[in-house]
């Protein structure tokens, strides 16, 4: 079972909000300073945040409240142009390293730290998607958590 090795680039700070911005204006969507702050406090959390962490953050940012709703939709939107992860099980998200990418998710997620780990592994996103597709199921983007102990919890 081979895990994907990425040949492009893994964006981190400035970098991954420059490659962001650009990947959302070519689908065709603005990139407004509400998007381009959500993005920012998203990108900066090591671990998935939920929409309320990043509220919260922004609105003691901004100095006044900024709705949850709000950020919900926008992460709506960053999910579905490959800029964010979601976190199914923790209803939280990770800022997508290489934005754009339209890879299988595939989270370890830490019951102690809360840490998710996004892995690619062709080999189990093409097993998923048979077995979706002898069950005449069609995929959107199948998402995998393994639920456990990391490393350095364990």
């Amino acid at each position: 079972m081979a895990t994907h090795a990425h040949t492009h680039h893994e964006h981190s700070g400035e970098s991954l909000i420059d490659a962001a911005r650009e990947s959302l204006v070519a689908s065709g969507e603005q990139w407004t300073s509400m998007r381009s702050d959500v993005f920012e406090e998203l990108a900066r959390h090591d671990r998935p945040a939920s929409a309320y962490d990043i509220a919260d953050n922004l609105s003691a940012k901004r100095g006044k409240r900024v709705a949850p709703n709000s950020v919900y939709r926008i992460l709506d939107l960053f999910v579905s142009n490959n800029l964010a992860l979601r976190v199914e099980s923790s209803n939280a998200y990770l800022a997508n390293s290489h934005p754009g990418c339209t890879h299988d998710c595939i989270f370890l997620v830490c019951d102690e730290c809360g840490e998710a780990t996004h892995i690619d592994n062709d080999d189990i996103s093409s097993k998923v998607r048979g077995v979706a597709k002898s069950a005449n199921f069609s995929t959107r983007r199948p998402i995998i958590e393994i639920r456990g102990i990391c490393a350095s919890c364990s």
